[in-house]
């Protein structure tokens, strides 16, 4: 991904490219795929496609929105666990793309730290924006639509819904709230919900092990409505979590800390930040 300026609109534009030399079928298709199904999102809080195509040079490419800002996995490598307002601020954002998205037969399937970015949008801070739509499936075009990388498990192990390791013929957006849960653990606690030293102990405690919970993690309390909320993203039976991204949102508007993250708060919290990406 190439930062770069658009002739023509006079504005600085990020560029994905696939370089010939690693052309291949699969990838190709994957490519097309994450385009075009991203190009059809809307929401203020997904990443936004200007374009799409080959070059002279047979370089394929699109090109996005710049963004300035910080993922939230560099944010919390920097900072550590992020008060729980400003997690509660992140994830009810974040709902609104998935929503999105899973409403017209979506899934992203790869919801993880670095592909979740705060940035500055229109004046407002905190604003989040969802990247990285290359594992995006589409449910409606039926089990074949959702290209593999030539084999390899779809999907960052450590936010990983267990179905995914199992099958991916029968996925649904509650893969993604799993993802979304264990991003709201990796907020809240600054580690992720299963630490195995290998890929295959990471996927064992996805499919096998209770996730311990977040305030047992770190010896002290957490907003318990909170932690319940992630506890049940994380549940193992896609059915005992959350029906929807929009049930999810409905469940995080309730809590206390849904509206306490105000231009204030967010104000003394940046101040404190070391970090030059600070949003």
């Amino acid at each position: 991904v190439y930062r770069a300026r658009h002739a023509l609109l006079r504005r600085p534009t990020a560029v994905k490219v696939l370089t010939p030399e690693k052309i291949t079928e699969e990838r190709l298709k994957r490519f097309e795929q994450e385009v075009q199904l991203t190009a059809q999102l809307t929401h203020p809080n997904t990443i936004a496609i200007y374009d799409f195509g080959r070059s002279e040079q047979g370089i394929f490419y699109y090109a996005m929105e710049y963004l300035e800002g910080v993922t939230l996995e560099k944010l919390v490598r920097t900072r550590g666990a992020l008060p729980p307002t400003l997690a509660v601020h992140v994830l009810r954002q974040i709902c609104g793309s998935l929503a999105e998205a899973h409403g017209v037969g979506l899934i992203h399937r790869d919801v993880k730290p670095a592909n979740l970015m705060i940035c500055r949008r229109g004046g407002l801070r905190d604003f989040v924006k969802v990247l990285d739509f290359g594992l995006v499936k589409d449910v409606a075009a039926g089990p074949d639509a959702g290209v593999t990388m030539e084999g390899y498990l779809v999907g960052t192990p450590h936010y990983l819904a267990p179905e995914m390791v199992r099958s991916h013929a029968d996925l649904d957006g509650r893969a993604d709230l799993y993802a979304l849960g264990a991003v709201g653990y990796w907020m809240i606690t600054g580690t992720t919900v299963f630490a195995g030293k290998t890929i295959p102990e990471v996927v064992t405690g996805h499919l096998n092990e209770e996730p311990e919970r977040p305030s047992e993690r770190l010896g002290r309390a957490v907003p318990a409505e909170l932690e319940s909320v992630l506890m049940r993203c994380l549940e193992k039976d896609r059915d005992a979590r959350f029906a929807s991204a929009e049930s999810l949102a409905r469940a995080l508007e309730t809590l206390p800390e849904a509206d306490a993250w105000d231009p204030d708060a967010a104000d003394a919290w940046w101040d404190e930040a070391a970090t030059p990406e600070s949003a």
